[in-house]
């Protein structure tokens, strides 16, 4: 044999042998906070969300089965990046979703873009994902923090919530839900007295709420997620901050936090969410069988990740190809009308669809376990989302 026609076969059978697992089956990846501040608003539920998406799918595309992996970020982006790049050049992993924390869904977004992969953010709510940190293989499923300005801080201002003061994530979550709600209160007429800054995970919320009480505003505005949003509620409670007229508004509240509190001490409280279990014949299907496999009810970010999967591999079909570039253009093709939600995905990676105005019921209001929530509005997608262009997106201008 020629031997330099031996040494490229001996080189090619090399490469063959370290080459990623990637052509093997088709892989999605659920990384997320399954052990912190986030684990009940997402955690291990998004992956039985996943893998429920994957069975009614019928379990395998264009020949080749479905595999789900997941992980627990812990809410550091440096944890999530690594494993990340590990699912991606080692795993064969073809799409990463669910990624709770802001910090972890730029971070993560950012390594998709270099790798070209897809990725789809469901859990975290910087309205970034789809703005100014856009990328062409980046999506924004569930909600973000315009949405939920627009649909709780609209609402309160034009029922004459119109002082604001804020108890904010220090982090990039918060800092965007903070920026958003306070140009829909300024919109709408109202003005902004003073925002705090508090670490994530806090357990004491004393100090935070006696500044938003001193500042006499009509409405404390909790511009967090998770058990800091349920901490600072229930301290609220205890400092008389509702008792004494002011209003607490869950600018990111979910039906997993309500539960946590109970409706004692969640009555009345006004929110906006993209998914409710009992709001139609559809939202109830998919949550009895979810429950089923829980005993929980899924929250917005579960449902959100059912979709987000379902919608995956449905672009792959109809794609034909795992291709990263076929498959994102299919996603922002083919219309999405599931139990979680209906509507389209613009040119900027947003998932356009209705979300909700809810007030949390009080205990003798609520009929059955997990009855929580009493619809006071609907807000269209073209309201609670902005058009691509008008986005910041680079890429639709």
């Amino acid at each position: 044999m020629n031997f330099k026609l031996f040494s490229v076969a001996l080189a090619t059978t090399a490469l063959i042998a370290v080459a990623p697992a990637a052509a093997e089956g088709v892989k999605i990846g659920i990384l997320n906070d399954q052990s912190g501040v986030y684990a009940d608003y997402g955690g291990k539920g998004s992956v039985e969300a996943a893998k429920m998406a994957v069975e009614d799918f019928g379990g395998e595309v264009l020949g080749q089965k479905i595999e789900i992996v997941s992980a627990d970020h812990q809410n550091k982006p440096d944890t999530a990046v690594t494993i990340a790049r590990k699912w991606f050049d080692v795993d064969g992993v073809d799409m990463i979703t669910e990624l709770t924390t802001s910090s972890v869904a730029l971070a993560v977004q950012d390594l998709a873009k270099e790798k070209k992969k897809i990725d789809i953010v469901v859990g975290a709510a910087t309205s970034r994902i789809t703005g100014d940190a856009c990328q062409p293989y980046g999506f924004h499923w569930a909600f973000d923090t315009r949405a939920l300005a627009v649909g709780t801080g609209g609402a309160l201002v034009k029922a004459g919530g119109d002082t604001w003061f804020f108890l904010t994530a220090d982090y990039a979550f918060g800092y965007s839900l903070e920026k958003d709600t306070s140009e829909i209160v300024q919109a709408n007429g109202g003005k902004v007295l003073g925002s705090v800054r508090h670490p994530l995970n806090s357990s004491d919320f004393s100090s935070f709420l006696l500044q938003a009480q001193a500042s006499k505003a009509k409405v404390v505005g909790l511009a967090n997620a998770g058990l800091d949003t349920a901490n600072a509620i229930k301290q609220a409670a205890e400092f008389g901050i509702v008792a004494g007229g002011q209003k607490m508004a869950g600018l990111l509240m979910t039906l997993a936090e309500v539960h946590g509190l109970g409706l004692k001490a969640a009555q009345g409280l006004v929110l906006t969410e993209a998914y409710y279990w009992d709001r139609d014949d559809k939202s109830r299907e998919f949550a009895e069988r979810y429950f089923k496999r829980t005993q929980r009810m899924p929250s917005m970010i579960q449902a959100g990740t059912y979709s987000a999967t379902l919608s995956y591999l449905k672009a792959v079909k109809a794609a034909g190809s795992k291709d990263t570039e076929a498959v994102a253009n299919k996603l922002k093709e083919l219309p999405v009308d599931d139990a979680f939600a209906k509507g389209n995905v613009q040119a900027n990676g947003r998932f356009v669809h209705d979300m909700y105005l809810f007030e949390v019921k009080k205990p003798d209001e609520s009929k059955k376990p997990w009855d929580y929530y009493k619809q006071l509005a609907v807000v269209p997608g073209n309201q609670a989302f902005p058009a691509a262009k008008d986005s910041g997106c680079p890429l639709t201008k």
